[in-house]
């Protein structure tokens, strides 16, 4: 019998693959019948969510983060052959930010931690309330660049903790939705930025380009 986190998993990527616009992704791509002759030479390492899947039943992974790094290598397979702008790399985006949401939640409802501690080890505890306030404080008193790093750090590993408003130009940090590991990475760096800048003056916030940040904790 699969143990609950592999039942879990295996179901997270059936609900991915069984979504009408994953279905480029269920099967290898048949380079030769499709005359994708460069195919080969572009991907170096063919992954597709039905091979996942019988890898899963198969037991063939050590940890739930390797699983989850064959899943990206298959969003990542098709980004390096397809154009950026492309209809099929911004299909296999839109699969990537719905896959790490799920998986995101995942890992926060069996209790793992994002650097791959599975079977509950290397379990990093929620932060108090105290270090999400600090936190949302010092967002304040970083550079647009560094504050750029941590949205861009954010949106890849918890992307629902990033709320984007197109009209406005605008990105919101929700601190209450930043996973554990995802709050001790951030804030070690954002702390870092602090005091590699002890004595710079805190800058404008109208100086923070049209990307205006903002973070919010309840």
């Amino acid at each position: 019998m699969p143990s609950q986190q592999w039942t879990l998993m295996g179901k997270l990527v059936n609900q991915i693959s069984s979504k009408s616009e994953a279905e480029p992704f269920r099967e290898a791509v048949d380079w030769k019948g499709l005359g994708l002759y460069d195919y080969p030479q572009i991907v170096k390492k063919p992954m597709d969510l039905g091979q996942i899947k019988k890898k899963i039943e198969n037991n063939e992974y050590p940890t739930l983060h390797a699983c989850a790094d064959d899943v990206r290598l298959v969003w990542d397979n098709c980004k390096a052959y397809n154009a950026d702008g492309s209809e099929f790399y911004k299909l296999a985006e839109s699969m990537s930010k719905k896959f790490e949401d799920k998986f995101q939640k995942l890992l926060k409802e069996l209790n793992i931690s994002e650097s791959g501690g599975a079977n509950g080890a290397d379990v990093i505890p929620e932060p108090t309330l105290e270090e999400k306030k600090l936190f949302a404080k010092r967002l304040y008193k970083i550079t647009k660049e560094e504050l750029g790093k941590v949205i861009i750090e954010l949106d890849n590993n918890c992307p629902v903790a990033i709320t984007k408003n197109s009209a406005e130009d605008q990105l919101e940090i929700n601190v209450d939705n930043i996973s554990p590991a995802a709050f001790k990475k951030a804030l070690a760096f954002v702390n870092s930025c602090i005091g590699d800048s002890a004595g710079r003056k805190k800058k404008n916030a109208s100086t923070s380009s049209s990307k205006a940040k903002k973070a919010k904790s309840s």
